[in-house]
């Protein structure tokens, strides 16, 4: 039997995990499904994601892939996974890709969910954010508009993550409101270390009452490159890694 290379697409609920990458004194995504992963084959093999997802955030699309040399039928990769996995994570494919795929190199696009609610409930605070204030549409779409195309992000990024390159390519940048629910999607080339919470805090502060957050500011946060300036930084559990483009 050859090695393969399988790909898996996953969902999972972050809340209880202390992020996607796998780290010895912790439970993680990556780590549950390696561990899955040996229990099916009996080998240890090297799990390679598309994002590497902060603790407390969620999937409804996160990609990985792995090599491994065994007899087990690709079609039954999935179910067999899933067996010994928690609730919390489900393998919703798996299936064969060519030797050289990688899911994160291979990605063109990643596109993340940002979820707000003004309402307090007592079944989804694990998967939005509680926000006791009032907010408004158009100041927020108004600054996600100007970050579309490419642009340094390093402002947007935690100064111990950040690359020599903190580029990306932005295609989509949009608000929404569904009632009491203020969802905001991105899509762009790449992500930076809390990208997305640290544009998210900062869009909220443009509907402050007291001394909001200006376009012309935020623009101003953005050109200086400075993380120490964005003042707010959303939680975890409003963020899902929805999709990732090949």
């Amino acid at each position: 039997m050859s090695e393969r290379n399988i790909r898996l697409n996953i969902q999972y609920n972050g809340s209880g995990f202390a992020g996607w990458q796998y780290q010895p004194d912790a439970v993680t995504v990556q780590g549950k499904i390696t561990d899955a992963i040996e229990k099916v084959t009996g080998l240890k093999v090297t799990l390679y994601a598309a994002g590497r997802t902060d603790a407390g955030v969620h999937a409804l699309g996160q990609v990985a892939n792995f090599h491994i040399d065994h007899h087990l039928p690709t079609e039954r990769f999935k179910d067999a996974i899933n067996f010994y996995l928690p609730r919390t994570i489900l393998i919703t494919e798996a299936f064969e890709v060519p030797r050289e795929f990688n899911s994160r190199y291979a990605a063109l696009w990643r596109q993340y969910r940002y979820v707000i609610d003004l309402k307090k409930t007592a079944h989804y605070f694990d998967y939005r954010w509680e926000y006791p204030y009032d907010l408004q549409l158009e100041p927020m779409q108004a600054i996600a508009e100007t970050i579309l195309g490419r642009h340094d992000f390093s402002a947007f990024c935690r100064v111990a993550s950040q690359k020599e390159n903190n580029d990306c390519e932005v295609t989509e940048s949009v608000w929404r409101r569904e009632q009491s629910l203020f969802i905001y999607t991105i899509r762009a080339s790449r992500f930076l270390h809390t990208m997305v919470r640290s544009l998210v805090g900062a869009m909220t502060l443009a509907c402050h009452d007291k001394d909001p957050l200006t376009l012309s500011q935020f623009q101003d946060i953005m050109a200086s490159g400075d993380h120490t300036r964005v003042k707010s930084v959303a939680p975890a559990r409003g963020l899902y890694l929805v999709e990732v483009g090949y």
